[in-house]
């Protein structure tokens, strides 16, 4: 069985998409729809047909363009158990613990309210990658809009717990920002000034900053590294203030 390709695109104003694929087996997924056309701008490059959606949460950034490509390509679209009445067109719905199989992989669910009280994360463990949708950024992690801080910090451990090798997808390029404000919290942290320094590199290039892993995040993202949920907080609201 081949191994899976992941192919990361831009769309919206800082939004990123990610295409999986098994060239074995033909099955490729759309790691949420954000746009439509960019969606299919990416399949035409990789001469690839959509036949799954994965969904990470409700926002529209998210979410949008599912009905049109399930009405061109008949897509099975999987999404989160606590957020089906939110989303139109889900086939198939998971809660945190289930596994579902794609591509030849086991994916297993991983629930991360926070940012979206239903939040779920897609991990590929054979593949060593997670898609963390608005949970985890690089240097980041995302607003706190239905949940709490202890519901965000829970699902942020969650994630650290991985093997640090993993892979990390998300949703946002919000890395030059997180960076920027992650020094005035660790100014010393040697890892963090060097990742900073790449990041504007990379961003006055036009290049994007993702995807990253949980290793490097667990050296300079202040979210991950706050060490409790009353912390956490404290940092969560220094950012939503700055």
């Amino acid at each position: 069985m081949a191994d899976l390709e992941f192919y990361q695109f831009p769309c919206l104003s800082d939004n990123y998409g990610v295409l999986v694929h098994n060239a074995d087996t033909g099955e490729t997924a759309s790691i949420d729809a954000p746009d439509a056309d960019a969606v299919e701008q990416a399949l035409s490059d990789k001469g690839w047909k959509l036949t799954h959606i994965l969904v990470t949460h409700h926002h529209w950034d998210h979410t949008q363009g599912i009905a049109d490509l399930k009405s061109k390509y008949a897509c099975h679209v999987i999404g989160p158990k606590a957020e089906a009445s939110k989303i139109k067109d889900l086939d198939e719905t998971f809660s945190d613990g289930d596994a579902f199989e794609f591509g030849g992989e086991t994916v297993e669910v991983i629930s991360t309210p926070g940012h979206t009280l239903g939040m779920i994360n897609f991990h590929f463990p054979k593949s060593c990658v997670v898609f963390t949708g608005d949970t985890l950024f690089a240097l980041g992690c995302g607003r706190i809009f239905e949940g709490d801080a202890n519901m965000m910090w829970d699902s942020l451990s969650k994630l650290a717990k991985l093997p640090k090798g993993t892979i990390v997808y998300c949703g946002h390029e919000y890395t030059q920002a997180n960076a920027d404000f992650s020094l005035t919290i660790e100014p010393d942290n040697q890892a963090l000034v060097v990742r900073a320094k790449e990041i504007a590199t990379l961003r006055s290039q036009g290049k994007p900053t993702l995807p990253t892993s949980i290793a490097l995040e667990l050296e300079t993202n202040v979210f991950l590294r706050a060490g409790n949920a009353t912390e956490f907080a404290r940092i969560r609201t220094a950012k939503d203030n700055a």
